[in-house]
Formats: C-alpha cells, sequence, structure tokens
C-alpha cells in the first residue's frame, strides 16, 4: 500500500479468504464502496499441495480447487452484477502451463489450473455482450513463495525445456495483466497468454 501511495495511487488493503464465498462478496462490496466503481478484478488466490495421486489425500484436492478455482466463482460472481451496470469491466484470471501441459505430480493443481481456463472462456462469452472482457495469464516458472519448494530437479528440468533459459520474473507477469487490464486491449477476450519462456510450446 505505502508503495503504491508513494507513486501517487490510492490503495485500500482488505484482508479476506476470496475461497469463502461470504468473504469474497464482503471484499468486493469492499472495493466498490471505497471507490464507487469496479473496473479491474484480478484473480491471483493460490495454493499447491504437490503429492502423486496415490498419496494424494482428500484434504490435498480439496484445498487447491477450493482456493485456485471456486474462488474464481465466489469473485466473479459477486463483480459481475457491478460489471454489468457499468457496461464496463476487466477480469484478468491467473492459470498456470500446469493447466495447460498438466505435470506429474500435481493432479489437482493442474484441474483447478485447466478449470480456470475452462472458466476463463465460458465467462467471456457470457459477459462480452455486456463490455466486460474476462482473460487468462498462464505463467511458467516463477520463482515466488508457490514455487519455492519445487523440487530441484524439476525447476532445472523446466529450465532445460524453456527456449529463453530462464525463470521469468514475478513483475513479468503484472505486466501482462497490466495489459490485459488496459484500453490497448479492448478487443481481447477469452484469451489464454503464457508468460513462460516457450515452455508450453517446447513441451
Amino acid at each position: 500500500v505505502a508503495a503504491i501511495e508513494a507513486e501517487g495511487g490510492q490503495a485500500t488493503p482488505i484482508q479476506a479468504d476470496v475461497s469463502d464465498f461470504a468473504q469474497a462478496q464482503v471484499l468486493v462490496k469492499a472495493a466498490i464502496d471505497a471507490y464507487g466503481r469496479l473496473d479491474i478484478l484480478v484473480n491471483n488466490a493460490g495454493v499447491t499441495r504437490d503429492r502423486l495421486i496415490l498419496m494424494m489425500k482428500e484434504e490435498d484436492w480439496d484445498t487447491v480447487i477450493r482456493v485456485d478455482l471456486k474462488s474464481l466463482f465466489n469473485t466473479c460472481k459477486a463483480a459481475a452484477r457491478t460489471m454489468v451496470r457499468q457496461r464496463y469491466g476487466r477480469i484478468i484470471n491467473i492459470s498456470s502451463v500446469v493447466g495447460i501441459a498438466g505435470q506429474g505430480g500435481q493432479t489437482n493443481y493442474a484441474a483447478a489450473k485447466a478449470g480456470v481456463i475452462g472458466f476463463t472462456k465460458s465467462l467471456a462469452k457470457e459477459l462480452g455482450p455486456r463490455g466486460i472482457t474476462v482473460n487468462a495469464v498462464a505463467p511458467g516458472l516463477i520463482p515466488t513463495d508457490l514455487t519455492a519448494d519445487l523440487p530441484e530437479e524439476l525447476r532445472q528440468k523446466a529450465l532445460e525445456q524453456t527456449p529463453l533459459r530462464r525463470a521469468g520474473r514475478a513483475e513479468e507477469i503484472a505486466y501482462a495483466v497490466a495489459f490485459l487490464a488496459s484500453e490497448e486491449a479492448a478487443f481481447i477476450t477469452g484469451v489464454v497468454l503464457p508468460v513462460d519462456g516457450g515452455l508450453v510450446m517446447s513441451g
């Protein structure tokens, strides 16, 4: 918040568990109450519980699906009514290359992120006539807290399969999101944009 305000922007911190339907409604309402409208929604909540299917617990599956996929339903349902009334909105959902190509040991995460893609395309068709675009960004290997526990051999394999031969940076994902939220992307909807250094192309 301080960094945004230092650049002349406005920000209001609101803590909520977006995997909980009621909390997601409160979050969106708080944003609308603070600023009078809602133009952009970025769904970026995510967790992993990586295990081979024979070792995966039901809780591992349910947690990932709830946080990584159900949260989109919760926030988009809350935001859509206002955006439809405005006849304007930008929704950007964070998927993953794993949702496109799959990955052993991540059946829950792959299912959730593939679900994000299907959700994005369907909602784009649903809300397009109301002037609302819905797109997804699919990051490749990005060093974050979410990937901190990734085994080194998998990290090296991903780098070797990435034509640009490096991991991405979090700000490179942010640039893609900012573009899709901008007026320059006004005629783009239902798109899944890989930001992965070519990983999916090579896979």
